[in-house]
C-alpha cells in the first residue's frame, strides 16, 4: 500500500507540474488549468468559436514498476477528456500492446491498471492507443491517440560471466603484476537507470597469488617468482557484484584455472656421485654397455640433457649419447676391450641443459658431473694370432714338404689352452700346402709353378683344445718366386730386308726380346751372333745395352740372284741366375731398291709390296681361293649324284613298282638274296652267286641258266625263275624280292593276300624252321607252339 501511495504522489507531481509535454500540436491548450492526473480541459468559448469538437486531453507516457507483487492491480494512470461532464456519456477504450491482457481501462472513469507482474528484461515498454466515444451513438468524440507505458527497472538480475570458467597460463618466476587474463561479467538490468547494472570485480579465492582490477576485471600476479616445481596449478574464484558493490547488490562468480608454464630455472643433477657398470670383454664395438641418468625438475625442452665424457683415464674407450625419450645417458663401447690388458676404467661424465635461459645464469652453473667406473668382465675368447695377416715366399719347383713359414696363435685367457692349426679347405682346394697342427708350420704339398699360379691366398684356422667351438682365422699370402727357367726369345717373328745396293754399316732391323720369367728389377738382355756366323759375317749385331739391338750390314752390296735369303743366328742371354740363353734365327731377304733405299722388287712378294700387301695377306687370299675351288667341286659332284639318283628312282620304270612283304629272312647280312640289277640287266643274272644265309651242300652245284635275249619279256623271265626256285627242294624261304607284275584276278599267281587263304595256321607245319639255323630259332619257337584258340576271349 505504501508503494502505491508513493507512486500516486510521484505521478501527481509529474503531471501537475507540467513535466509532460503534449503529443499534439495544440500548445495553447496547455495554458488552461488541467484537471488532476493527465486530464486537460478545453475552454468553452474556444469550443464555440470553432463550432467543432476538439480533443481536449493529451499525455506523453506512463510508468509501471516491474516485478510488482501486490494483491491489487497496479494503478498506472487515468484517461480523461474535457467533453466528459461526469454524466456517463463518454466511454473510454484501450488498444495496442497488452491491452486487455496486461493493461485494463475503466470505461467510465478512464483509470488504467496493470493486471499482472511485468519484467523489463522481457519487454521494456508497451505502445497503446486510447479513444473517447459517445456512449449513446458510439461515435468517437476524440481522434485515437497513442501513448507509451514504460516498465520501470529494479535490480532483479545478478551479473553473469558468459565465457566462464576460464583457463589461463603464466610463466613461472614471472615478476609482480604480470598480466594473466581479463574477465568480463554482464548484467541484464538497465544500465541507464540507477546502479543496477554497474559491476565491480573482486577475488574470493586465490590470494595472495593473484589480484584483479575492480573495474576492468584484469587479473595479474600478486607474487613474484612463483615456482612451477613447487606448485603448478591455481584455481582463482572471481566475483562480480552490481549496485557498485554496495550492500544489497546482486553478485555472480566464476573460476579461473591458472597454470604456471615451465622455464629453464633448474639445472640437471645426478642423484649420486658415482655410477658402477660392468661389461664383458667380448662386447662388440658400438654396443651399449650401460645407462646413467641426471634429474632435471623442468619439463619439455627445458629438461633435455646433453651428456659429455670429460677427457681422462679411459675416456677414449667409451662414448655417450642421450636417449631422447628417457633423457638417460647411454654408454657405448668405442674400442674393443681386453680383460687381460685392463680390467677397469674410471672417468667423469658431465650433464648440462641443451636449452639455456640467460635470466637464470646467476643461480649457478647449469651442469653437473658424476664419476663412472666400468669393470671389464673376463670372457673365454678364441685364440689370437700374433699378426693380423701373414706373407710368405717360396720358389717354384721347391721340393714337396719344404717348410716355407709358420703362424702363431695363443690363448690370452687365464686357462691358456693349447692351440691346434688347420688350413681351411675352401681356400686351398688343390691342397698345395699343409700345416703342422701343433707347431703351425706351413709346408708345400705339391710342386708349384709360378707361370700357372703366381699367388696363393689360404686361410689358417686356430682352435682351442679346451673349447673347440672357439676358433679364429687369419689370412696367409704365399708368393711363388720365379726361377730363371725360361730363356729370352724374340717377342714376334721379324721380317728383315736388305737392299742389293746396301753399304756397310747400314741399320736394317731393330730387335728386342722377352722372357716368360718374372723380370727382376734391372734385368737385361744381351744380343750377339753365334760363333759360326761371326767367322764370315755378312751382318753384325750391335747391342745397345737397353734390351734392344740392331742388325747392321757388313758387306758392300748383295746379289739376290746368288742368294735371296740370309739366315742370321742371334744368341740372346738374360741376366738371371742361372743364365738362360736361346738362339733365334732372323731371316733377311735381299730386295731390289732405288738409290734412296726404297724397296722396289723383292721376288714374288716384292711385287705386291707397293700395293701394300704383306705375306699374311697373300696367304689369306690363297686360302680363300682354295676354299672356293673346293666348294665348286663339291657342288658339281653333288649335282651329278642327284641327277643319277633321279634317273634310278623314276616312277615311270615299272620294274621299280615292287611290293615288299615283310617276311623274315636272312637278316641284315642277306645282301645277296636278290639283285635288282638282274631285272634291269638280264645278262647279269647269268653269274650265279652262292647264298650266304644258308649253309650250301657239297653236292649242290651252281645251276646253269639259259642265256636270255635282250628282248625277252620280263614276265617270262620272272616265271622262269619262279619255277626254278619252286623246283629246288634244297632252297628254304629267305628274304628275297619277288616282283609279280600281274597279281590278282586273271593272273597265273592269282591273289597273294593271306586274307583269302583257304588254309589256316593249324593246317601248316613249321617244324622245318628249326633246321634253318640259329637265326630262325625265335621264329621256330613262335610258330612251333600249339596255341589254343578261344573265340570267347576275342573282342
Amino acid at each position: 500500500m505504501l508503494t502505491r501511495n508513493c507512486l500516486s504522489l510521484f505521478l501527481w507531481v509529474l503531471f501537475d507540474k507540467g513535466l509532460l509535454t503534449p503529443l499534439q500540436s495544440q500548445a495553447r491548450s496547455l495554458g488552461a488549468k488541467g484537471a488532476r492526473g493527465n486530464v486537460i480541459n478545453v475552454p468553452a468559448d474556444e469550443a464555440a468559436t470553432f463550432h467543432r469538437v476538439k480533443r481536449g486531453w493529451v499525455w506523453n507516457q506512463f510508468f509501471v514498476l516491474e516485478e510488482y507483487m501486490g494483491s491489487d492491480p497496479q494503478y498506472v494512470g487515468k484517461l480523461h477528456t474535457d467533453l466528459d461532464k461526469g454524466e456517463g456519456s463518454v466511454k473510454y477504450t484501450l488498444s495496442g500492446d497488452g491491452a486487455g491482457t496486461v493493461f485494463t481501462v475503466d470505461e467510465t472513469t478512464g483509470d488504467i491498471h496493470a493486471i499482472r507482474s511485468l519484467d523489463r528484461e522481457e519487454k521494456p515498454f508497451y505502445t497503446l492507443r486510447a479513444q473517447a466515444v459517445d456512449t449513446e451513438t458510439g461515435r468517437p468524440l476524440e481522434p485515437e491517440s497513442k501513448f507509451i507505458i514504460k516498465v520501470q527497472d529494479i535490480n532483479d538480475n545478478e551479473p553473469k560471466f558468459l565465457d566462464g570458467p576460464y583457463v589461463a597460463t603464466v610463466p613461472e618466476m614471472s615478476p609482480l603484476g604480470t598480466f594473466v587474463l581479463q574477465v568480463e561479467a554482464s548484467d541484464a538490468d538497465d544500465p541507464t537507470y540507477g546502479n543496477s547494472a554497474r559491476v565491480v570485480y573482486s577475488i574470493l579465492q586465490g590470494q595472495p597469488y593473484f589480484s584483479i582490477d575492480a573495474k576492468t576485471g584484469i587479473i595479474r600476479t600478486a607474487l613474484s617468482n612463483m615456482d612451477r616445481e613447487v606448485r603448478e596449478q591455481y584455481q582463482v574464484l572471481i566475483q562480480a557484484k552490481d549496485m557498485g558493490g554496495q550492500l544489497g547488490g546482486l553478485a555472480g562468480t566464476t573460476t579461473v584455472n591458472i597454470t604456471l608454464t615451465d622455464v629453464n630455472d633448474n639445472p640437471p643433477r645426478f642423484p649420486k656421485s658415482i655410477f658402477h657398470l660392468k661389461v664383458p670383454e667380448s662386447s662388440q664395438v658400438g654396443s651399449a654397455v650401460g645407462r646413467i641418468r641426471a634429474v632435471d625438475n623442468d619439463k619439455g625442452k627445458n629438461a633435455e640433457i646433453e651428456y659429455v665424457i670429460v677427457p681422462g683415464d679411459g675416456g677414449n674407450m667409451f662414448d655417450i649419447t642421450t636417449d631422447k625419450i628417457t633423457q638417460e645417458g647411454i654408454m657405448l663401447l668405442r674400442k674393443p676391450l681386453d680383460f687381460e690388458s685392463k680390467k677397469a676404467y674410471t672417468f667423469k661424465v658431465e650433464a648440462s641443459n641443451a636449452q639455456l635461459d640467460h635470466r637464470f645464469h646467476a643461480m649457478g652453473p647449469f651442469k653437473d658431473t658424476a664419476t663412472v667406473k666400468i669393470n671389464v668382465l673376463d670372457v673365454d675368447e678364441p685364440p689370437v694370432f700374433s699378426r693380423p695377416s701373414y706373407t710368405m715366399e717360396v720358389y717354384e719347383d721347391t721340393p714337396v714338404g719344404t717348410v716355407i713359414g709358420a703362424v702363431t696363435a695363443q690363448d690370452l685367457d687365464a686357462g691358456s689352452s693349447p692351440i691346434r692349426y688347420c688350413i681351411d679347405w675352401k681356400s686351398d682346394l688343390d691342397s698345395y700346402f699343409t700345416i703342422d697342427a701343433i707347431e703351425g708350420t706351413i709346408a708345400t704339398n705339391a710342386l708349384l709353378d709360378r707361370e700357372n699360379i703366381a699367388l696363393h691366398n689360404i686361410s689358417v684356422i686356430a682352435t682351442k683344445v679346451n673349447s673347440p667351438t672357439l676358433t679364429s682365422q687369419v689370412g696367409v699370402t704365399i708368393n711363388v718366386l720365379d726361377v730363371n727357367e725360361f730363356p729370352p726369345e724374340f717377342p714376334m717373328p721379324y721380317e728383315a730386308y736388305v737392299c742389293e745396293n746396301a753399304k756397310p754399316g747400314r741399320l736394317i732391323q731393330m730387335i728386342t726380346a722377352e722372357d716368360r720369367d718374372i723380370p727382376p728389377a734391372g734385368q737385361k738382355f744381351y744380343f750377339r751372333l753365334m760363333a759360326e756366323a761371326s767367322t764370315k759375317p755378312n751382318f753384325t749385331v750391335h747391342d745397345y745395352g737397353n734390351n734392344t739391338a740392331g742388325i747392321v750390314t757388313k758387306r758392300n752390296g748383295y746379289n739376290r740372284r746368288q742368294q735371296e735369303f740370309y739366315l742370321l743366328p742371334i744368341v740372346i742371354e738374360d741376366s738371371g741366375y742361372p743364365v738362360q740363353s736361346s738362339t733365334n734365327t732372323l731371316t733377311i731377304r735381299v730386295c731390289g731398291c732405288d738409290t734412296d733405299g726404297t724397296i722396289m722388287t723383292c721376288n714374288v712378294e716384292a711385287i705386291f709390296l707397293p700395293v701394300g700387301l704383306s705375306t699374311g695377306a697373300l696367304i689369306a687370299i690363297l686360302l680363300c681361293i682354295i676354299i672356293l675351288l673346293v666348294i665348286v667341286v663339291l657342288y658339281v659332284a653333288l649335282r651329278k649324284q642327284k641327277k643319277k639318283d633321279t634317273l634310278m628312282t623314276s616312277k615311270e620304270d615299272i620294274r621299280d613298282n615292287v611290293i615288299h612283304y615283310d617276311d623274315e629272312g636272312g637278316g641284315e647280312e642277306d645282301t645277296q638274296a636278290f639283285d635288282i640289277g638282274a631285272l634291269r640287266n638280264p645278262k647279269a643274272a647269268e653269274d650265279n652267286k652262292l647264298r650266304r644265309d644258308i649253309k650250301p651242300d657239297a653236292f649242290c652245284l651252281p645251276r646253269q641258266k639259259p642265256p636270255m635275249e635282250d628282248n625277252t619279256n620280263i614276265r617270262d623271265f620272272i616265271n622262269h625263275r619262279l619255277q626254278e626256285n619252286d623246283a629246288d627242294p634244297s632252297a628254304p624261304p629267305y628274304d628275297s624280292l619277288a616282283t609279280y607284275a600281274y597279281e590278282g584276278n586273271g593272273s597265273v599267281a592269282e591273289s597273294l593276300s593271306s586274307i583269302e587263304s583257304v588254309t589256316t595256321e593249324t593246317d601248316q607245319e613249321y617244324d622245318y624252321l628249326s633246321d634253318w639255323g640259329p637265326r630262325f630259332k625265335t621264329l621256330a619257337e613262335m610258330f612251333g607252339e600249339k596255341e589254343s584258340y578261344n573265340p570267347d576271349t576275342v573282342t
